[in-house]
């Protein structure tokens, strides 16, 4: 077979010649590529006429062994006799700290260990409607951070914790949860997002944030009644600032120093109550609780590639890494679905199950997720049913006249938009 040259655009790599490169691979051929240095000659492994192909294309005596890639420790175990311990990541022993005495469970090779390391929501706090939350910055023996920096100091491949604990002053901010105790507050709700919270539909429809607030005051309200329990005619508000050490615009101390009523008064403020009623809501309209979370951001600290082990480290036998302080190539953190995602790979790798992660839906640039959106946010109403001016009536009617009989009056049809 006369040569064939391939050229690859690494930032588009097309998949057919990576397909037609591992077909020669898999009928006993070589492949060269480029590396890092020279380019190296590539063939199967486990084929003793693509071994014979490159010593004599090398001119290499066969007494000189040739290096095997293999993608994970799990291919290793066919090839060799034996793996040397050096080479196996094994848990041994969990130290534990039981009714405060010190104390340890043995493990064996077929016990897995799942870990999650770090913490987001470690050293939070509760306040109250009359105290402050407290501003815990302590790394307590025995919490998500302690476990990771010991587990950490054993190998590199197990992460550096102290890239997103080292300063909880960045990785910080507050939120209050204000609860409504009559209706007095609730006009005000209703003239920011038009909506009547007590509806059972959509409320904000996402987060409101005040953009001249000095803490970066944003709130949102979900679906009311939020809880199975909650007392009719109480609405639920989810009150958060990202500027926790800065004084407030109504209530001249930072957001950490406030009790919940302070808090209260603040994002009264800026959803716009006359001031000289503020003091009055807040203290027998309301109750509100605040929380401070000193690591709440800490997974967006400055870090590189390795600050995070991956799931499953590099030669590790009977655990893994869960979380959002976990790497895996298939989502980006700050998710719950993230979450989910490290937990299937190490359950799906750690037992050799072969069962793929579900990959991340693109929903954010699928028309049709979009569509649905809109409708829902909507609370199912059309947008032909909107409230327009006369020139966006007029705009509104010839766009559907140029869709009309096209694909795209189908998709708008199929998906409840007109």
């Amino acid at each position: 077979m006369d040569t064939q040259v391939r050229k690859l655009d690494y930032d588009n790599i097309d998949p057919e010649i990576m397909k037609e490169a591992g077909d020669i691979i898999r009928a006993g051929g070589l492949v060269a590529f480029p590396t890092e240095t020279v380019y190296g000659l590539g063939g199967d492994a486990l084929n003793p006429r693509s071994s014979m192909k490159i010593y004599a294309a090398k001119g290499r005596p066969s007494d000189n062994p040739l290096i095997a890639h293999i993608s994970c420790l799990e291919e290793l175990k066919p090839l060799v006799a034996y793996i040397p311990e050096a080479g196996r990541k094994l848990a041994k022993k969990i130290d534990i700290i039981r009714d405060g005495e010190a104390d340890a469970i043995d493990l064996t090779e077929n016990d897995l260990v799942f870990i999650t390391n770090g913490g987001c929501v470690e050293n939070s706090s509760y306040g109250s409607q009359n105290k402050p939350a407290e501003f815990k910055t302590e790394i307590r023996e025995g919490g998500g951070w302690d476990m990771w920096r010991k587990i950490a100091a054993q190998d590199p491949s197990f992460g550096h914790p102290d890239k997103f604990c080292y300063d909880p002053e960045q990785s910080n901010w507050m939120s209050a949860t204000v609860t409504t105790l009559d209706e007095k507050i609730l006009p005000y709700i209703k003239n920011i997002c038009k909506r009547d919270p007590l509806s059972g539909k959509v409320v904000t429809g996402g987060i409101v944030t005040a953009r001249d607030s000095e803490w970066l005051l944003s709130w949102t309200i979900n679906r009311q009644p939020q809880f199975r329990n909650q007392p009719k005619g109480q609405v639920l508000v989810w009150v958060y600032g990202l500027f926790s050490n800065k004084p407030g615009d109504y209530v001249k101390k930072t957001m950490r120093e406030c009790t919940g009523k302070e808090i209260c008064e603040e994002w009264l403020y800026h959803i716009g109550v006359p001031e000289e009623e503020i003091p009055e809501l807040a203290e027998h309209s309301a109750n509100t609780v605040p929380v401070m979370m000193p690591y709440i951001t800490a997974f967006f600290m400055p870090r590189e590639k390795g600050d995070r082990p991956d799931v499953v480290p590099e030669g590790a036998v009977n655990f893994a890494f869960l979380g959002q302080f976990a790497e895996t190539a298939r989502d980006t953190i700050f998710t719950t679905e993230y979450s989910i995602r490290t937990g299937m790979e190490a359950v799906y790798t750690l037992l050799n199950i072969d069962r793929g992660v579900p990959e991340v839906w693109g929903s954010v640039y699928d028309v049709r997720d979009l569509l649905n959106a809109t409708v829902a946010i909507r609370d199912g109403r059309k947008i032909t049913d909107m409230k327009l001016g006369l020139k966006e009536k007029i705009a509104m009617k010839e766009l559907l006249k140029a869709v009309e009989g096209t694909d795209v009056e189908k998709l708008l049809r199929e998906h409840g938009a007109i």
